[in-house]
């Protein structure tokens, strides 16, 4: 999660400081400003967006935390974070919203996974697995990292809702415009674009 083939992005071929911020709040705009940009990782054309500084700082997180569950508020009774930079996201969104956390895991990691759903990522593929430990019709808020080509949250949605939650939303750090991750994940919140 949180990478880009250099090529599906404008400018290919030299690696763009992380765009301006999107948003006027002077804590949002601070937050976005600490994202990185680091190039060829963890392989040759791909851009990572480096979140680890912005989860480092407090006050950048909590704002970020608050912008991931503020359109959401009172209408979920859980956070679920998709391994792994969404669990850290999901974690904090579930203290903010004073709600429980449910952690939808790669293949192999649960004890006791109810269900499982494969799908296609930007360079390969990958399956994810979820516990059914909530009460049937739990309403859940869906929460990631980041939104590129929208497979990685289609497949949280679809598992979501493979055990008899609904998804009251979902809502990602930043989304990576242009790769038509909103027609394959449907309707996303997004804090930051890019």
């Amino acid at each position: 999660m949180g990478a880009l083939p250099r090529c599906q992005r404008a400018g290919c071929g030299r690696p763009p400081a992380y765009p301006g911020p999107v948003t006027s709040s002077p804590a949002l705009v601070r937050a976005e400003s600490l994202i990185r940009s680091i190039p060829d990782h963890p392989e040759p054309g791909i851009l990572f967006r480096d979140i680890t500084p912005l989860l480092a700082d407090r006050e950048a997180l909590q704002a970020t935390t608050e912008a991931l569950v503020a359109p959401f508020r009172g209408s979920f009774d859980v956070v679920a974070g998709i391994e792994a930079r969404g669990f850290i996201l999901a974690g904090a969104a579930a203290i903010e919203a004073g709600t429980g956390f449910v952690p939808i895991r790669k293949a192999g990691k649960l004890p006791l996974p109810a269900a499982s759903v494969d799908y296609a990522l930007e360079y390969g593929t990958a399956t994810i697995e979820m516990h059914d430990d909530l009460p049937a019709g739990s309403r859940i808020l869906l929460i990631d990292d980041v939104l590129a080509t929208g497979g990685t949250l289609a497949a949280g949605r679809r598992i979501v809702e493979q055990l008899g939650y609904r998804v009251a939303g979902i809502s990602v750090l930043f989304e990576i415009d242009g790769l038509g991750g909103r027609d394959v994940a449907g309707d996303v919140h997004t804090v930051f674009h890019s």
